[in-house]
């Protein structure tokens, strides 16, 4: 038995030498804990390496080129009252500013195309053409779909949230990137913009005693008596229901993008950890875990997709449910 586990340690764990027979498994580590060459991150590869490659960070890591220290880069801060606000660049920030650029590219090369075809020129063709598609669809079958007559006010920021994300969700998937919606503080801002929307929307349309009737509301026929007592019941609902909406957005977007990155990391542990080119075990664990993380890596490209599509389209739905509530 300690034969066969020399057998299989020796072409993961580097153990070089024989058993000697009839030798004990505790005297066998003692005797050849010198010889023993541990893989070099065998025991580093756990929750806090992964978590390396997810956080946010100051340094931008591209090695084996270089390292930018982000931090380093001066940028002002300053107080409001007792708080102070800090305006440096992390890892997330700086991809936030590349997903920003994309973004401003992106609406900039629809808005060209559809002036063009308004002018009566011919209509644009290859990339141009799909974006100014996708365009339509996100206007047409997600916006005023959901929100109704009015909903083309609300086209440009729904469809620049759409982009935004699916921008942010796409270059962490690069090389040297970082995913900044795995981020819960980014999500959430996200969310907040999106229940500070809503919720004015829905003001507008319905005016101050329509907008208290989403919070205070009481179905019609009940007896008086049941009156403040539905009131009591609902109206915390109501409130919290205004805000939990929210969280789920901002959650559901952090978790999809984050599990998918642990998966991908997890499988890459298993390669350092057992993979070896010598042992049959070693090459399944490589070959395995390659073409599992390809697998998880094209399913990663869909949910970036999903995500951003499932943000928009959600509010979206829920600006066409304030501005026709009750």
């Amino acid at each position: 038995m300690i034969a066969g586990l020399n057998r299989l340690m020796t072409p993961i764990l580097g153990w070089k030498g024989s058993v000697p027979q009839g030798g004990t498994a505790s005297g066998l580590i003692q005797e050849h804990a010198d010889t023993i060459e541990q893989p070099i991150h065998a025991e580093e590869w756990g929750v806090e390496a992964m978590l390396h490659h997810v956080v946010d960070s100051p340094v931008w890591d591209l090695e084996p080129f270089t390292t930018i220290h982000l931090d380093q880069i001066p940028m002002p801060s300053f107080h409001i009252g007792g708080l102070e606000v800090d305006l440096s660049i992390t890892k997330h920030v700086l991809f936030l500013m590349f997903a920003t650029g994309l973004t401003i590219l992106t609406m900039f090369a629809a808005m060209r195309a559809s002036r063009r075809l308004a002018q009566g020129e011919d209509a644009p063709g290859g990339i141009l053409n799909a974006l100014e598609a996708f365009y339509m669809y996100l206007r047409d079958d997600v916006v005023m779909a959901n929100i109704g007559h009015g909903g083309e006010r609300f086209a440009p920021l729904v469809i620049t949230l759409f982009f935004f994300i699916l921008y942010s969700n796409f270059l962490g998937l690069v090389p040297f990137g970082a995913t900044a919606t795995g981020n819960i503080m980014v999500t959430g801002a996200l969310a907040s913009i999106a229940l500070v929307v809503i919720e004015t929307a829905g003001f507008v349309a319905l005016g101050p005693r329509g907008y208290a009737k989403t919070i205070f509301f009481v179905p019609p026929g009940l007896p008086v008596w049941m009156k403040p007592i539905m009131l009591a019941i609902m109206a915390p609902v109501e409130f919290i229901g205004k805000f939990s909406k929210i969280v789920a957005l901002a959650i559901r977007l952090f978790a999809n993008m984050t599990a998918g990155h642990f998966v991908i990391l997890g499988l890459i542990g298993l390669i350092l950890t057992y993979g070896s080119f010598t042992h049959p075990i070693g090459l399944v664990a490589i070959v395995g875990s390659i073409a599992l993380g390809l697998f998880v890596m094209l399913l990663e490209v869909f949910i970036a997709l999903v995500q951003a599509y499932i943000f928009a389209m959600l509010v979206a739905v829920f600006i066409g449910l304030i501005r026709h509530a009750h």
